[in-house]
């Protein structure tokens, strides 16, 4: 159910959790070890206009649209948030959030700081964490290691990532990620109020 007016509004019990952070910090990994074992809790599939990567696949990963398909899915208020990153767009189409949250499951939401922002503005009660590097180092490291980015591109990922770092205070938590598992265990108990990974799942 949606309210238009200060926001949005989703009527449910399930809790919607937002992860943003730099390109490269890690956010998928730490995705992956909460779907280990939370058997409740939904990835959201966000839309993009960038070029498929290697292995990547369709509806699973992300949805590739063109830019007008994407800027049709903007004018019809068919996305929940999206920015406009390194040259590309990203979004997350509201009607698979709003479904999911409707049906008492928990939703989480891997995307950019712009659009983590816009989802705060909106005031939805959603819970925002900031997923940090433990440093710029180690973030450019990561970043090379995926090898799938030119020089270019790093470089202005890391620049991008030296502006989104200043965003941390404006985020719920921040979590380090040093170790993807416990970052999710961190994430677990800051969000969920359960400590250890065996509380995953019960």
């Amino acid at each position: 159910m949606v309210e238009r007016g200060v926001g949005v509004l989703f009527v449910g019990s399930g809790k919607l959790v937002v992860l943003a952070g730099p390109s490269g910090v890690g956010k998928g990994a730490v995705i992956s070890e909460l779907l280990k074992s939370k058997e409740n809790l939904k990835v959201s599939v966000s839309a993009t206009t960038r070029k498929k990567r290697d292995g990547e696949k369709e509806g699973l990963d992300y949805f590739f649209k063109t830019v007008s398909e994407f800027e049709a899915l903007i004018q019809g208020d068919m996305l929940l948030e999206y920015a406009s990153y390194n040259s590309n767009y990203y979004g997350t189409p509201k009607k698979g959030v709003m479904d999911a949250l409707s049906a008492g499951r928990d939703v989480v939401l891997e995307i950019e700081v712009q659009g983590a922002l816009q989802i705060k503005a909106k005031r939805i009660g959603a819970v925002l964490i900031f997923l940090s590097p433990p440093s710029m180092e180690e973030l450019e490291k990561r970043l090379r290691g995926r090898g799938t980015e030119t020089e270019t591109n790093i470089k202005k990922r890391l620049e991008i990532a030296r502006q989104e770092m200043k965003s941390m205070s404006e985020f719920d938590h921040v979590i380090v990620n040093n170790n993807s598992k416990e970052a999710a265990c961190e994430l677990l108990a800051r969000v969920f109020g359960e400590k250890g990974g065996s509380a995953w799942g019960d």
